[in-house]
């Protein structure tokens, strides 16, 4: 069918500067461990957390002193403009279009923000036209990938023939902190990097995959598992060690929920495309899912090549499951603060 939301292109990018993770684990050691009693315990993350290398804003150098928040939004907008360009112009080209074909942009980003926004910001260097739909989005995180995602569908889909550009952009390493003697903050050095993905959505007859549905499903009193807690210095993580044996009991009631207002059933689906929050959420949702050990092999490949960058992590999960081959039905799931779940079924073009 014509009418339905296609996904036309999709391109991913991340920052120049790699972080190993040995190196990682070193330079916390020293930031660390004369100062945080339990550190020695909690550095094994580095080692379990099955990442080889990281992709961040700043080289390490940079994280080994004190910052506030204009030194982490100027950071910001330097390097989040850098990622929307090179995402923005690979996605276009890819799909046969100029930025001025270009009719809505929905962008999504928890980890910095600008005024004007990125788009707004980088219009006339891009070539964008003067009466582009801007929908800038803050605050999903690690779900934004997902359901930025559907609310770009939507938005394709309410306008036959438009072309819909959605852009994912996370620079997690610039809420790390020095001051954050805390478990949570130890361990987000041993998981998050830095990342973007752009991908342009039309009704029509070509495309990667087809959006076939979209949904979400918000958990009662559940503001505590994850989060941003907001002080003069910066963004200080909230992460919950209950997140993994959470989402074993409830992502998949949730998903069959969302999956059942569509007329679809748990069964109905090939393939997930999740969002690999960490090799213990991974293990968490094969459990749930009632998949094999291992059986979301190309997240693992992921995490291990560029940690978890939070929303557009599962953007490079899905440029992998198309390059593999998509199934006939394969469902994207990516959980964040709120807490949520979003879940995107797309359907294998003939």
């Amino acid at each position: 069918m014509t009418d339905t939301v296609k996904l036309v292109s999709l391109a991913v990018a991340t920052p120049d500067t790699i972080i190993h993770q040995s190196e990682a684990a070193d330079t916390a050691g020293r930031l660390f461990s004369d100062r945080f009693r339990d550190f020695k315990h909690l550095a094994r993350v580095f080692d379990s957390a099955g990442i080889r290398k990281r992709h961040a804003a700043r080289p390490l150098s940079w994280f080994e002193q004190p910052h506030g928040w204009q030194d982490r939004m100027e950071a910001y907008a330097e390097v989040a403009s850098q990622l929307f360009k090179e995402t923005v112009t690979k996605a276009l080209e890819r799909a046969h279009l100029k930025a001025e074909d270009v009719d809505c942009i929905v962008t999504v980003s928890s980890t910095g923000f600008a005024t004007p926004s990125l788009e707004a910001r980088l219009a006339r260097e891009m070539g964008f036209r003067s009466d582009i739909e801007r929908v800038p989005v803050f605050g999903l995180g690690c779900a934004a990938g997902v359901a930025g995602l559907a609310i770009a569908s939507r938005m394709a889909k309410s306008r036959p023939g438009a072309a819909v550009l959605f852009v994912s952009i996370e620079l997690c390493s610039l809420a790390f902190r020095l001051d954050e003697l805390t478990r949570p903050n130890i361990i987000a050095t041993a998981l998050f990097g830095d990342g973007a993905a752009a991908c342009i959505l039309r009704t029509g007859k070509e495309g990667l995959a087809e959006i076939e549905s979209t949904g979400e499903h918000l958990f009662p009193d559940t503001l505590g598992i994850m989060g941003w807690k907001i002080d003069d210095t910066g963004f200080g993580i909230i992460l919950e060690q209950s997140l993994p044996p959470f989402a074993e009991a409830n992502i998949k009631p949730a998903v069959a929920g969302i999956l059942e207002r569509a007329g679809l059933d748990i069964s109905d689906i090939d393939r997930f495309i999740c969002h690999p929050g960490g090799t213990k959420v991974l293990q968490a949702l094969e459990t749930a899912f009632s998949l094999e050990p291992g059986s979301l092999d190309i997240e693992r490949e992921v995490v291990a090549d560029y940690g978890n960058m939070s929303s557009p992590t599962v953007l490079f999960v899905l440029e992998r499951a198309i390059l593999a081959g998509l199934p006939s039905r394969s469902a994207m799931v990516a959980m964040g603060p709120g807490f949520t779940a979003s879940c995107i079924t797309l359907k294998r073009v003939a």
